[in-house]
């Protein structure tokens, strides 16, 4: 066999190969020691974020004490009355002398809505013409066909945001509309307190 001197061969370099010294040595270094920072740095990312308490939420005052802002047709005042109304009803007091555990801010704007409306107009002849002797086929007489129009009226919207005095992070925020500026005061406020209301309808979240 020609082959088994060669494979004789090649075993003996490869003998040799591995008596040779490894040019390769393992070695290890220590670690670098830790920055001074590391024992005090908290990671709050491995850590999920704690279920908010709302029930220590028992007071309220307006945020940097001002009151809701609002527009020409409409009394910030009354905005102010219609929030603490419904925050009270949600069991939150206004704070008195101090700050409350819920810093409030509330603005009222106008905006613009379309709104459609169905009228029926009352044709004569829905099915056509009335034939020879009357009505034809069984058809006739009156039937009403619908008419949408579209028209353009004026909302008042109410934004309520809440936020957590100790932390400033904001805990609340939801907008409603409800009625338009135009009316009576009477009318005004009751529509101001239909959105405060709505507003407010989902706190605290579940």
């Amino acid at each position: 066999m020609p082959y088994r001197p060669l494979c004789l061969v090649w075993l003996c370099v490869a003998l040799v190969g591995c008596q040779s010294r490894n040019p390769y040595v393992a070695s290890s270094l220590p670690l670098p020691p830790a920055p001074p920072q590391a024992a005090r740095t908290f990671d709050a990312s491995a850590y999920p974020t704690p279920a908010r308490d709302y029930g220590r939420y028992r007071s309220w005052s307006w945020r940097n004490g001002q009151l809701p802002g609002g527009f020409a047709n409409a009394d910030p005042a009354q905005l102010a009355d219609a929030i603490s109304g419904v925050l009270d009803q949600h069991g939150l007091r206004p704070a008195h002398g101090t700050t409350g555990d819920l810093l409030v801010s509330a603005d009222l704007r106008l905006e613009k809505r379309l709104r459609q409306a169905r009228d029926y107009d009352y044709d004569p002849y829905p099915y056509g013409a009335i034939g020879y002797g009357g009505y034809r086929n069984g058809y006739g007489g009156y039937g009403s066909v619908p008419i949408v129009r579209t028209y353009q009226v004026d909302v008042m919207v109410v934004r309520i945001d809440l936020f957590d005095a100790r932390s400033g992070q904001a805990v609340w925020s939801a907008s409603a509309e409800s009625g338009s500026d135009r009316g009576s005061p009477r009318e005004r406020e009751d529509a101001l307190r239909e959105a405060a209301s709505k507003a407010l309808s989902g706190y605290p979240p579940r």
